[in-house]
């Protein structure tokens, strides 16, 4: 582990009976086919010294549950230090719903939203009058929206962004590149998917998180070698202070432990300077998400 500050800015807790995940199949995800709480999350142990939970369900419930956690003796004993939640972005009383959940048990812990626009199956979603304008109430209520998008929605994003630029975006899992394509040596299978986050990363109000790539890769046979052309080209197009670590912990373990995800992302990080390693490690997501400093070095 690097011999400093960690955050993990993006992994998932649940608990099926409160917040059912019907997109996760036993038979190809069995590894993730069960419930994940606080007590079960390796950060820790790991040396990370803070992390942001991140939603996975459209609903209010999942919402105050996390930001519920996150105050909890079992939550800050597991390292959480803020939650990015679901808001319905077409709710009329929007801001309000946003004050409630800040008012609300946990509420000091709310850092950002995110609604699941991977899922969305109208290419013009995110340009919408009506989805755009609930974007700009998370902004005006001093919150990053998290955009989790798949490759093809890169330009869309590019957009929004643009036309919002008083918003801050986290964009989630560098977009979702097709990694398992590039490592199956069928040509650049990378070369929209560059064009796209670089037009993307051209918005000075995005940031992009390292995270989710082992998926994107051969599950069984990934290599860090499979991963660095993604992560080389975040690093030229975003820059160190642009950018964030995240495990995308339980997903991560259909392709990988916590620890070698890690070592995988200190492996691909090595070339950057002190300062720069510090971003992509723990300052861009403190800075990002309104994290508490961090008064002590984490153990190499």
């Amino acid at each position: 582990m690097p011999g400093h500050d960690v955050v993990d800015a993006h992994h998932h807790l649940w608990v099926r009976a409160r917040t059912p995940q019907e997109w996760i199949d036993p038979v190809t995800m069995a590894a993730i086919d069960a419930d994940f709480e606080p007590s079960d999350l390796p950060a820790v142990e790991h040396g990370v010294s803070a992390t942001v939970v991140v939603q996975t369900a459209s609903r209010w419930a999942e919402s105050e549950e996390l930001l519920g956690l996150c105050a909890s003796a079992e939550g800050r004993a597991a390292g959480l230090a803020g939650a990015v939640v679901w808001a319905d972005l077409l709710a009329p009383d929007l801001t309000e719903r946003l004050t409630a959940l800040r008012s609300g048990p946990g509420g000091a812990f709310l850092v950002g939203v995110r609604t699941m626009v991977q899922a969305e199956t109208d290419p013009g979603h995110l340009d919408r009058a009506d989805v755009r304008q609930g974007i700009a109430t998370v902004g005006a209520a001093g919150l990053p929206f998290d955009l989790v998008v798949h490759d093809k929605q890169l330009p869309a994003a590019a957009r929004l962004a643009a036309a919002l630029p008083e918003v801050t975006f986290v964009l989630d899992h560098l977009g979702k590149p097709r990694l398992d394509r590039y490592a199956a040596g069928t040509g650049d299978g990378l070369a929209a998917w560059r064009r796209d986050l670089t037009d993307l990363a051209a918005c000075p109000n995005v940031i992009a998180k390292l995270s989710g790539l082992v998926t994107e890769a051969h599950r069984d046979t990934w290599t860090v070698d499979d991963l660095r052309p993604a992560v080389d080209h975040a690093l030229a197009t975003f820059g160190p202070e642009r950018l964030m670590f995240g495990s995308d912990w339980p997903v991560c373990l259909l392709a990988s432990t916590y620890g070698r995800w890690l070592d995988t992302a200190r492996d691909l990080l090595t070339a950057l300077d002190a300062d720069e390693q510090h971003a992509v490690w723990s300052g861009t997501a403190r800075r990002v998400y309104s994290l508490a400093p961090t008064t002590k070095e984490n153990p190499s």
